[in-house]
């Protein structure tokens, strides 16, 4: 593994997002680290890990800590999937295969963006994991079909389809970067913002060594082919998924389904109800929606809402292992990590996303131990306080259900204090 993200240099994921910073160029750098509008959620999703304080069991001996976990049941190395990250191939040459091929090599799974840059039949061949392919309506239903066979034909085990997209978020570090006008291919509106390539000569001379400004290779248009690289923005803009789409893209793909973007307890219901086989409870980590609540926050909402029917994951804020445990301890099977390992690519391309899953492989294990638990899967509420509002949602929930049910209020409000078992 490079030294440069080794220790002293890289101790958590905040050193490989300086380095990314240092390496990349501010356009670039900011597609990854930035958000909607003021970025509230973005920082809530990882300040609501500091509202969750832990109740460690001391003078317990774990020698060892068991991380393994199992997802659409697939066993995972530890509760951790590298989550979808658009264009990754714009941080580091080839980035979405380095990327497969170092979560195949930690034993985890990785989610492949549609909006890459990189063949999906490649990246499968690169992971010696699972791989799931995340589903975009770009260039519209037929294209869409074209891929899910396609997804199906290379081994990608599961299908993520994203709700969270109706029109794009407002990310203004994009605008003023002068993302539309680099993409215009029209020199002169992109020489105002050229400069910030050219003060990162070591990034665009690998970036040209690539190929340059890439197509999207899993996007193919009936009768023009792969789609030009365009503006994230639009393209998002264009793949709104309804609840009717979830009907053919079920018939679709025979294989599970992971819906990403549920936010409430009512979309976790309606999600179960069209056929997911997996919820993620994310906010797509703050670069839609301005202003909604943290992921963490919702997620005893949304659990409460499915009563263990089905496994649910988080996705945002995720910097620590320590913050994969609190997630745990609330319910979630795994979490979904984006920023994290994209810092890691961008900084040194597959020795970051390496070093990026080492480190919260080595926090996870390390916070096991302080708490005084030999395994991730023996986490529950027991080891954590939470705020009282946080465990109100779930509460409301549940009694929402039991008066539709004529359930006994007292005998589900003592249920709904038990710690969750696993």
């Amino acid at each position: 593994m490079s030294r440069s993200v080794q220790p002293p240099r890289v101790v958590n994921i905040d050193d490989l997002r300086r380095a990314a910073k240092r390496r990349l160029p501010r356009v670039v750098f900011d597609y990854i680290d930035g958000g909607a509008e003021d970025e509230r959620t973005l920082r809530a999703n990882c300040r609501a890990f500091d509202a969750v304080t832990f109740r460690p069991r001391c003078a317990v001996a774990t020698p060892s800590c068991d991380l393994r976990t199992t997802v659409l049941g697939t066993p995972l190395s530890l509760p951790l999937i590298l989550a979808p990250v658009g264009s990754s191939r714009l941080m580091y040459p080839r980035g979405e295969e380095v990327a497969a091929r170092a979560a195949g090599a930690a034993g985890i799974a990785y989610a492949l963006s549609t909006l890459s840059g990189c063949r999906m039949e490649d990246v499968a061949a690169a992971s010696k994991g699972p791989v799931w392919y995340q589903l975009y309506l770009v260039g519209g239903r037929d294209c869409a079909l074209s891929a899910i066979e396609r997804a199906r034909a290379a081994g990608f085990s599961a299908l993520v389809v994203t709700i969270d997209t109706p029109v794009a978020g407002m990310r203004e570090r994009d605008i003023r970067n002068g993302v539309k006008e680099l993409l215009s291919r029209e020199l002169g509106r992109m020489l105002p913002f050229l400069n910030q390539l050219l003060t990162k000569p070591r990034w665009l001379m690998s970036f040209l060594a690539d190929g340059g400004l890439m197509k999207f290779p899993n996007v193919v248009i009936p009768g023009q082919g792969p789609m030009l690289y365009a503006d994230v923005t639009t393209a998002l803009e264009q793949s709104m998924v309804s609840w009717y789409d979830l009907r053919w893209i079920r018939e679709a793909w025979s294989g599970p389904i992971v819906i990403k973007g549920v936010h409430t307890g009512d979309d976790a219901r309606r999600a179960v109800d069209a056929g997911a086989d997996v919820l993620v409870v994310s906010n797509h980590g703050g670069r839609q929606l301005d202003g909604v609540a943290p992921t963490l926050q919702m997620l005893p909402e949304v659990l409460a809402s499915v009563d263990d029917r089905i496994d649910v994951l988080l996705d945002g804020g995720v910097r620590r292992g320590s913050d994969i445990v609190k997630a745990l301890c609330l319910g979630a099977r795994a979490v979904l990590a984006g920023r994290a390992y994209a810092y890691g690519l961008g900084a040194a391309g597959a020795a970051g996303v390496a070093r990026a899953i080492e480190i919260l492989r080595s926090d996870l294990i390390r916070t096991l131990k302080l708490l005084g638990c030999a395994s991730s899967a023996e986490l529950d509420r027991s080891y954590i306080d939470m705020p009282a509002d946080w465990l109100a949602r779930g509460r409301k929930v549940r009694v929402k259900k039991a008066s539709r049910a004529g359930g006994s209020l007292p005998r589900l409000l003592e249920s709904n204090l038990k710690p969750k078992e696993k």
